[in-house]
């Protein structure tokens, strides 16, 4: 790094985080604003490749923008209690359970679904009937209620 500072593409390098992700980043405010050189080029420092590091690891467990950035303040905050932190990872352990709940239920109803196909010439098929017929199933998109860390 000279002078300690690295382009937006070593930054990306350094990281594993994409150009497009760390501008995009910057622009949600979980990275602050880069140094401009008088071309208008971004340019990172220690900090920034520290703090890019810590939302890959983030957002590799799985993480949403918002609670990056309520974890992010609590890793600046020195003087955090350690239990804000905790409940923030044990809110996104019951996301995470939920999800796999909802995988599980599709899993198991795809293969009632499948079991029941006979998968030969014939052209009736139960799997077919069932996505016509809109029967309900576990809602992946549903998140579980995420619990908030007070101020």
């Amino acid at each position: 790094m000279s002078e300690g500072l690295v382009t937006v593409g070593e930054a990306a390098r350094l990281t594993g985080v994409s150009a497009k992700m760390i501008r995009w980043y910057e622009a949600r405010g979980l990275l602050p604003p880069a140094r401009r050189t008088a071309a208008g080029y971004r340019h990172y420092g220690e900090a920034d490749i520290r703090t890019l590091h810590f939302v890959r690891r983030a957002r590799d467990l799985g993480f949403d923008v918002e609670a990056i950035a309520e974890l992010l303040a609590l890793w600046s905050d020195r003087a955090r209690p350690s239990a804000a932190v905790k409940a923030i990872a044990q809110a996104r352990i019951a996301e995470l359970r939920h999800r796999i709940a909802a995988l599980e239920g599709m899993a198991r109803s795809l293969e009632r679904l499948s079991a029941d196909c006979c998968g030969d010439e014939r052209p009736d098929c139960p799997i077919l009937e069932d996505l016509a017929a809109g029967n309900a199933a576990p809602a992946l998109r549903t998140k579980a209620p995420r619990r908030r860390v007070s101020d």
